[in-house]
């Protein structure tokens, strides 16, 4: 695959960088996706979503009008400011001259979403995108279209026929009434509805209908800031479902917990910046004003999500939307949000977090497009296995969003601003770079003495069907250097167990792995109060024959390279045996060198260097595993498992080592041929056949990563290796008040 010109290879420092990654982007669509009128764009890749084919065009169309409203808005806004500085002389008539070549160059560019906008909402053409329904794909693009009819109304709205023009407001007027998902989906409506407010003299039932969406959207909040993705499953909601169970017999209810990027960038924070922007003052000031502040609180907690070169962790569903995961840096951007907390008080820290985000992406961006220069589906290669049963060919340009800041005019402070470089954690951060969000139910990981940007994540869940729901959501943990792994089948292997505990209980035919658990208790260590640590309870199979509560132990100072994770299993009703497998952050599994296999040698290097050394050790009692590649090191090792029976008598034993794991290609989202380390244990007793109910088996595994240097400095990282926590159980200790073991309840 090969880079796009004009956004892989752009330096994307000033607007007019951005301006020219947003062209190249907008320009293979132009230039061979639309449908022969205009009314209709699709990517020339034959695979389908849930929704009709017309609605997947519809996409190709909506999508890209992030782009193309940001642009026209942002030629407007550089007119007046030609025409402010029209009595100047020399370098401004220069500069005037020169934004007149851009706009020239990209007219042709921008003008056929122009036209299309008529042919798609024309109900005689048979190019029109259809009347929106109950429950329809269409929902989703209504407010795209209203985003662009907002951003730049004279060159959408108002140069448009009379005719098209009541055909606009006619198809956005479909979606009074209708039917819509109780999820960010309702922003939608909300957004079409300021639209026609704005641009429509019959405005009947539109506040009322605005209100009451909005109303449905508050009770999505879930505190500082966030919002959950649909209804979130508290504690007392879980209680009632319980009971619901011992009634009906059933657990298939649809309530989880999801608070992701949609809830953020994607969607929901998004969203309401763009109300706030776009009119929603005069609607309802006593919202917009709420909105800023949990734009200010959510802004608190969310720059941690991003390192200090601008890569997002991986988490949640819709990732294929790539950079859209910086889409809340761009809303605050042009919303124009005054009293954010730092890191984002300022307009060059806001800038910083969006080009920054930017230029990782293009500097990743070499395997993202077609030959034709579209996007694919997938992270940092094409990969369908991610992708979501709504996602068509056409779905990726939501990641558009992001590059909205095109829309502010060059002398405004946002690209007047010097960018200011990502917090110095070691200086400013007083939390040392781990961080509690106790609302999303995560602990942020950037340990200034570490090199390893990641989150521990133990209380999420989706309910509803979603590929890959498991792993997209109900991992332990999910890194920026080492994204998480994707399902391929059934097959320990294909199940690419990275992050999470899967167990076995008929002979490694069939594994089960963390999905609906309890709500997190989060905790802090007694002989170091300042780490925090999080517990849950969940249960494999819904008899719950068995039960684990496991405990997640972030960086620390002694050991800032490490996470552990304690699982403490309990086998409530007899099962035939038990089987599990671990695994830690999923690698490169290729040498740079000849692209063959990372394998064990016999030999292991003196040195391990990172980012040079391209090899698998394992120690002499296989108690542990560490994988080295061009991408940085990752391990496990474990200690030796704990087993008590109910009756002394038993005959139930236990066998634990480590290895690599090769899991099927294209399972991690960023390295098409992946390794991973593992932890395996098997418990078995060969004379009765089975494990006795009342059984308790304690797993510790220490998990290991770093990511090679940005800069390609040659570190040894032997030290750093070999150097493992020391976990030890019950009351404090001389050994744990001087730094050198971690104690666990």
């Amino acid at each position: 695959m090969p880079p796009l010109a004009g956004f892989s290879d752009n330096p994307l420092r000033t607007r007019d960088d951005v301006v020219r990654a947003t062209l190249a982007l907008l320009r293979p669509l132009q230039q061979s996706c639309f449908s022969s009128d205009g009314g209709r764009v699709r990517v020339p890749v034959a695979t389908g979503a849930h929704f009709d084919e017309a609605a997947a065009q519809l996409e190709g169309f909506a999508r890209p009008l992030w782009a193309v409203g940001a642009l026209l808005e942002g030629r407007t806004s550089q007119a007046s400011l030609s025409e402010d500085n029209k009595a100047n002389a020399g370098e401004d008539q220069k500069a005037s001259a020169s934004e007149d070549e851009k706009t020239s160059a990209s007219e042709e560019i921008l003008s056929p979403w122009v036209r299309g906008l008529a042919v798609g909402t024309d109900p005689t053409h048979a190019e029109y995108w259809g009347d929106i329904g109950d429950m329809d794909q269409r929902m989703v693009e209504s407010e795209i279209v209203a985003y662009a009819l907002l951003a730049a109304p004279e060159q959408m709205f108002y140069a448009q026929t009379p005719k098209v023009q009541a055909n606009i407001l006619a198809w956005l007027r479909h979606l009074a009434g209708k039917e819509m998902p109780p999820t960010n989906w309702l922003w939608f409506r909300v957004m079409a509805n300021l639209a026609l407010l704005k641009l429509s003299e019959n405005k009947e039932g539109i506040v009322e209908q605005m209100q009451d969406d909005l109303a449905k959207l508050d009770t999505f909040y879930i505190g500082d800031g966030w919002s959950s993705d649909g209804s979130w499953l508290s504690a007392e909601k879980q209680a009632k479902e319980d009971e619901e169970f011992r009634v009906s017999g059933h657990r298939d209810t649809h309530v989880g917990r999801q608070a992701d990027y949609y809830s953020g960038s994607f969607a929901i924070q998004f969203s309401q910046l763009l109300f706030c922007r776009y009119g929603g003052e005069a609607v309802d000031a006593a919202r917009a004003q709420k909105y800023r502040e949990m734009a200010r609180q959510f802004g608190g907690s969310f720059w941690r999500y991003f390192d200090a070169e601008g890569a997002a962790i991986p988490f949640g569903r819709s990732l294929t939307y790539r950079f859209a995961c910086g889409g809340f840096f761009a809303a605050l951007a042009v919303a124009g949000v005054a009293g954010m907390p730092a890191p984002l008080n300022t307009p060059g820290a806001v800038k910083g977090f969006l080009l920054r985000h930017l230029r990782w992406w293009a500097a990743h961006s070499a395997d993202m497009f077609s030959v034709d220069g579209t996007l694919t589906i997938g992270w940092e290669y094409p990969n369908m296995y991610m992708a979501e049963d709504y996602n068509s060919p056409q779905s990726v340009y939501w990641c558009l969003k992001t590059l909205i800041a095109v829309a502010l005019r060059e002398d405004d402070a946002f690209w007047t601003a010097e960018e200011e470089p990502y917090p110095e954690l070691d200086k400013q951060d007083e939390k040392k770079g781990i961080a509690l969000v106790p609302t999303p139910q995560q602990i942020l990981c950037n340990h200034p003495a570490g090199q390893h940007h990641f989150m521990l994540s133990p209380g999420q869940f989706v309910a509803w069907p979603l590929k890959a729901t498991h792993a997209k959501y109900s991992k332990f943990a999910y890194s920026s250097a080492f994204p998480f792994s994707v399902p391929t089948g059934p097959l320990i292997q294909q199940l690419a167990p990275d992050n999470t505990l899967a167990l076995s209980r008929d002979g490694r035919e069939t594994w089960a792995v963390k999905w609906r658990c309890d709500p997190v208790v989060f905790g802090r260590l007694k002989d170091s109060p300042g780490t925090v640590t999080a517990s849950v309870r969940w249960f494999p199979w819904g008899d719950r024959a068995v039960q684990v509560d496991t405990m997640l132990v972030p960086p620390t100072n002694a050991w800032p390279d490490w996470h552990v994770r304690v699982h403490r299993i309990r086998v409530n009703k007899a099962v035939p045996m038990l089987h599990a497998v671990e695994g830690g952050f999923a690698g490169p599994g290729r040498r740079t060198s000849d692209g063959g296999n990372i394998v064990v040698q016999s030999k292991a290097s003196t040195k391990l260097v990172l980012g040079e050394t391209e090899e698998v050790i394992l120690d002499g009692k296989s108690s542990s595993v560490v994988i080295l590649s061009y991408a940085g090191a990752v391990g496990v090792a474990i200690d030796e498992p704990a087993l008590r029976s109910p009756d002394d008598k038993t005959s139930t034993d236990i066998t634990a080592r480590c290895a690599p794991l090769k899991p099927d290609s294209n399972t991690s989202l960023a390295f098409q041929r992946s390794l991973m380390p593992a932890a395996y244990h098997d418990v078995l007793d060969r004379q009765t056949g089975e494990i006795a109910a009342g059984t308790e088996l304690v797993l510790v595994t220490k998990v290991f990563a770093i990511k090679a240097n940005a800069d390609k400095k040659k570190t040894d990282i032997t030290e750093r290796w070999t150097s493992q926590p020391k976990v030890v159980f019950g009351e404090a200790t001389a050994e744990a008040a001087a730094g050198t073991c971690i104690v666990l309840p």
